[in-house]
C-alpha cells in the first residue's frame, strides 16, 4: 500500500506581539478546524482518510515558515493550506516550497481582516510564480466564529482532493506493455509529459514478457487454480457471432480461458510485483514496476495469434476479482496512454473504476428514428453517443451496484460489496472475440450499461504547440427501450459493453449540441467515471498546468489559482491555455 499522502495546514498571524497573543487562539482553531473537515470528508484512492499535519507554531515570518516547511518536507506533504483571520506579511509567510501545491484562506471579518492577507499574499504569489488557490467567503463572519461557511468548505475540499491525488501520482510508474497499437497516437508514451506535468516515470515491457512468463509459469500457482475456478464459476460464456468455420473448437476455448486468466495475473504481477514471486527463486519479477497505471497494446501484433487482452484488461479494471473487493488497476486498451491517465484522473476523483470506451457514434434524434421507428425523448430527446469499447470495460460500468436508496450508481471501490460485485459478474458475458479482429481468439466482455446515472466523460489529448489538453463533458448514461438498443447496438459488433451517453447541453459553444460534442472530441477513445467531477478535473489539470480546452462545467464551479485571473477573466479556456503555458509543467 502506497506512503500516506498529506496535507499541511499552516497558520499564519500577525507578529506584533499584541496582535499575536490577541489571536493565537483563533488562527489554531481555524487550522484546527479545516484539518477536521478534510481528515472527515476526503479519501485517498484507498479509501483512507487524508491525513492533516499542522505547524507546530503560528507563522508569523521566514523562520517559521522554514521550521513549517522542514517538517512537512519529512511527512509526503502534498499540498498546503495557510489559514488565517488576521493581517499578516504575505511575502515572509508564504509557503515557496516549489513541490506543494499551495491554497490560502482568508477569514471573512472586518474585525479581523484575513482577507486583506489573502489579498496580499495571492499578488505576492503571482508575483513570484507560485501559483495558489484563493479561499474566502462571500459572507462576513464575526470575529472568534469558528464555522467553516459552506462556500468555504467546498473549496478546501475540493482543494484537498485534487492536492492529494497530485502527491499520489507523483513518483509513481506507466508500464507499456507492448508498444503502440494500430498506429494510435495515443500508444505513443510521451516520456516528457509523463515525467514533466504529473512526475511519473514511464517503464516499458516488451509483451514477449507475457509469453515468457506463460511458457515458464511466472505467477502463483496457487492463485491461478483459484482464479480459474472462480473464472469458470462466475463469468458465463456468451454467443459466439463468428461464422461456423472461424469458429475455435471446444477445446481450444478452453485453452483460451486459461491463457486470459494466466495473462490476468501476470500483468498485474508485472504492474505491481508480487511477493509469491520471489518465492519461486524470481527476485527480480516479485519487485513489479511500481505502477499506478498501464496498458496492454494488444492489437495486432499479440492478437493476431494469442488470446486477446479484453478480459484481463476488463477484470484489472473493476474493483473485484476472485481475491474479492480490491482497487482498481487502471489497464488501458491498445495502450492508449492518454485514455490511461484519463481513466486515472476519474478514479483518482471518486476512488471507483473507470469505464474505457471508443467514442464510437453520434446518433441524433432523426437518424434514431428512421432507423428504429423510435422518436428519442427525455434525456435522449437531441440524440446521444454511443460509447462502445472493443471488450474490455470495467464490470463496474453495468450499473448493477446499487447505494443505500437502492438506486444503480458505480460505487467507490471500498463501498463495493460481494453483493455488487456479483451483479455485475451476472450481468456480463463474455463471448468469443470476433474472428475479423482477433484472430487469437480470447473473450470479450459483453454488457449494457442499465440504468441512467450522472457521469462525466473525460479525455487527455497531445497537440503540437500546445502539448497535453484535456477535454471534459458531464453528462448522464441513458437507457433506450429493449427493441431500438437491440436494432442499434447490432450495427456494430455486438459482443462489445455498451454505454449510451447523453451529454449535459448548455445551448453554447462546444455544447450547444449533441453533434458538436462528438465532433470535437479529440481522439477515438474516452474514459467515463461516475457522478458530476468535471469541477474537479478542472482544478486537478490547473494543478498540473494542462489546460482543458472543452467542458461543461458552470463558470461559478470553476475553482483555479488565483493568478489565472491576470490572464484574462473574460475568455477562461483562452486564459487557462495561457497560464498553462506561461508556468510551464509542474516537475520541469
Amino acid at each position: 500500500m502506497d506512503e500516506k499522502v498529506r496535507i499541511g495546514i499552516r497558520p499564519i498571524i500577525d507578529g506584533r506581539k499584541a496582535e499575536r497573543s490577541n489571536l493565537e487562539g483563533q488562527v489554531m482553531s481555524l487550522a484546527e478546524a479545516a484539518k477536521e473537515l478534510i481528515e472527515k470528508k476526503v479519501k485517498d484512492h484507498w479509501g483512507r482518510p487524508v491525513e492533516c499535519v499542522v505547524a507546530d507554531t503560528t507563522i508569523s515570518g521566514s523562520a517559521q515558515a522554514r521550521q513549517c516547511a522542514e517538517k512537512f518536507a519529512k511527512l509526503n506533504v502534498a499540498g498546503t493550506l495557510s489559514v488565517t483571520s488576521c493581517w499578516c506579511y504575505g511575502s515572509e509567510t508564504m509557503d515557496m516550497d516549489p513541490m506543494t501545491i499551495k491554497a490560502v484562506w482568508g477569514f471573512n471579518g472586518t474585525e479581523s481582516p484575513g482577507a486583506v492577507y489573502l489579498a496580499a499574499v495571492m499578488a505576492a504569489h503571482a508575483q513570484k510564480g507560485y501559483p495558489a488557490f484563493a479561499i474566502y467567503g462571500m459572507d462576513v463572519q464575526d470575529k472568534g466564529d469558528g464555522n467553516i461557511p459552506a462556500d468555504v468548505e467546498e473549496k478546501i475540499l475540493r482543494f484537498a482532493r485534487c492536492a492529494a491525488a497530485v502527491g499520489v501520482i507523483r513518483g509513481k510508474s506507466y508500464v507499456n506493455i507492448g508498444s503502440v497499437s494500430m498506429g494510435i497516437m495515443g500508444s505513443y508514451c510521451n516520456d516528457d509529459f509523463f515525467t514533466k506535468y504529473l512526475g511519473i516515470r514511464p517503464e516499458f515491457v516488451d509483451m514477449t514478457e507475457v509469453l515468457r512468463r506463460l511458457d515458464g509459469g511466472i505467477y502463483d500457482l496457487e492463485e491461478y487454480e483459484r482464479a480459474y475456478a472462480w473464472t469458470r464459476e462466475n463469468c458465463l460464456e456468451g454467443f459466439d457471432k463468428n461464422p461456423d468455420k472461424l469458429q475455435h473448437s471446444r477445446e481450444k476455448k478452453e485453452k483460451e480461458w486459461e491463457q486470459v486468466v494466466k495473462m490476468t495475473l501476470i500483468i498485474r504481477d508485472i504492474m505491481l510485483g508480487n511477493p509469491k514471486l520471489e518465492q519461486q527463486g524470481y527476485y527480480e519479477e516479485s519487485l513489479g514496476r511500481n505502477a499506478i497505471a498501464g496498458g496492454f497494446q494488444g492489437q495486432r501484433m499479440w492478437s493476431d495469434w494469442q488470446s486477446v487482452g479484453d478480459f484481463s484488461e476488463a477484470i484489472l479494471n473493476s474493483s473485484f476479482d476472485w481475491n474479492g473487493i480490491r482497487k482498481p488497476m487502471i489497464l488501458a486498451t491498445e495502450n492508449d496512454t492518454l485514455n490511461a491517465v484519463s481513466m486515472l484522473f476519474g478514479h483518482l476523483m471518486t476512488g471507483g473504476a473507470s469505464i474505457f470506451a471508443d467514442v464510437r457514434t453520434y446518433w441524433s434524434p432523426e437518424a434514431v428514428e428512421r432507423v428504429t421507428g423510435w422518436k428519442p425523448e427525455g434525456k435522449a430527446e437531441n440524440g446521444f453517443i454511443h460509447l462502445i469499447n472493443s471488450g474490455a470495460a470495467a464490470l463496474d460500468g453495468t450499473a448493477q451496484q446499487k447505494n443505500e436508496m437502492g438506486e444503480p450508481v458505480m460505487k467507490p471501490w471500498w463501498a463495493v460489496t460481494p453483493g455488487d460485485a456479483d451483479a455485475c459478474l451476472k450481468a456480463t458475458q463474455w463471448c468469443p472475440a470476433s474472428a475479423a479482429y482477433f484472430q487469437g481468439g480470447g473473450f470479450s466482455s459483453q454488457f449494457k450499461t442499465a440504468a441512467e446515472m450522472p457521469v462525466t466523460l473525460v479525455r487527455l489529448n497531445m497537440v503540437n504547440g500546445l502539448g497535453p489538453s484535456l477535454q471534459i463533458a458531464e453528462g448522464y448514461t441513458i437507457q433506450l427501450p429493449d427493441e431500438v438498443h437491440e436494432v442499434l447496438d447490432k450495427r456494430t459488433d455486438p459482443t462489445w459493453p455498451t454505454t449510451w451517453f447523453a451529454p449535459c447541453l448548455t445551448g453554447e459553444d462546444t455544447f450547444d449540441s449533441v453533434y458538436s460534442v462528438m465532433s470535437s472530441w479529440g481522439a477515438n477513445h474516452g474514459a467515463f467515471c461516475y457522478g458530476h467531477v468535471g469541477a474537479d478535473l478542472i482544478t486537478l489539470a490547473s494543478m498540473l498546468r494542462i489546460p482543458v480546452t472543452m467542458h461543461n462545467v458552470g463558470r461559478g464551479r470553476i475553482f483555479r489559482p488565483h493568478s489565472w485571473n491576470g490572464f484574462g477573466t473574460k475568455d477562461m479556456e483562452s486564459a487557462d491555455i495561457r497560464a498553462c503555458l506561461a508556468y510551464g509543467p509542474l516537475y520541469r
